[in-house]
Formats: structure tokens, sequence, C-alpha cells
């Protein structure tokens, strides 16, 4: 069984940074925060989009895991899949369903919970039991 650290103090700390970014992106630029439209915006077409700002908030993005560790003294501990078969087939799933749903977490969870929206609420609501599912049958079912 795979066992996942308690951190309340980085994940309260994280989600009130992300919270921050949300508010500092509609107060400064009137932009929802999610992130599949941001990185969206890096690609053509550029009608309206600004992918000077998008590639600033990619950057940082990317930036604040090494920011992390060279402030902490220490590296940051992530895990992923050595599978590149199911890292694939998984970076394409949400790749559509991000497409499919007008959105993904970020923008829906985040910015749209927060706005009151009943769209990002359905749209919470699927992404998150879907996650639940997908662990539930790769942890206790496939066995990975």
């Amino acid at each position: 069984m795979t066992v996942t650290e308690f951190t309340p103090l980085a994940s309260t700390t994280g989600g009130a940074l992300i919270g921050l970014a949300a508010v500092m992106l509609m107060l400064f630029n009137g932009r929802i925060a999610g992130i599949s439209g941001i990185l969206g915006r890096l690609f053509p077409p550029y009608d309206g989009a600004d992918p000077g700002g998008a590639a600033a908030f990619v950057i940082g993005l990317l930036g604040a895991p090494l920011l992390y560790a060279a402030v902490m003294g220490a590296p940051f501990a992530q895990t992923v899949s050595g599978n590149v078969g199911l890292m694939t087939a998984a970076g394409l799933l949400v790749g559509f369903g991000a497409a499919y749903g007008g959105g993904c977490t970020s923008g829906h969870g985040v910015c749209g919970i927060s706005r009151l929206s009943l769209r990002s609420v359905v749209a919470t609501a699927i992404f998150m039991a879907t996650g639940f599912a997908t662990v539930f049958v790769m942890r206790h079912v496939v066995g990975g």
C-alpha cells in the first residue's frame, strides 16, 4: 500500500499561495488563474491573448520548486511513475478532460467555486470524483 505523508502546514501554505496568486491575477490582469487556459495562451492564435504574461506565470510554476529547494537547502520530493505509457495516457486524458470541461481544476476549483459558479461546482465535483475513483482503482484493483 502506498502511504501519503500528512503535511498540514505545507499544504495550508501552498493553498494560501495558490489563492493569493489567483486573486492577484484577477485583480491586476482581470484573468482567471486556470492553468489550461494560461498554457493555451502560449500557443497560436494569439488574438487577445497575453503570451508574455502566460509565459511568466508558467515560468513561476516551474521555478517555484527550484526556489523552494534553494531556500530550504534540500531538494523537494516528488514521486511520479516511471511508466511512460501510463504517464502519456494520463496526460492526454487530463488534457482532453480540461478541453471538454472548459477548464481545469485550478480555473473551476479555485476560481470558479469562489465566484459561486454552478458550472464550476459541477465540473470540480466531476474532476474530484474521477480522481478519487482513479486512485482507488490504481491502488486497490490494479495494484500500482
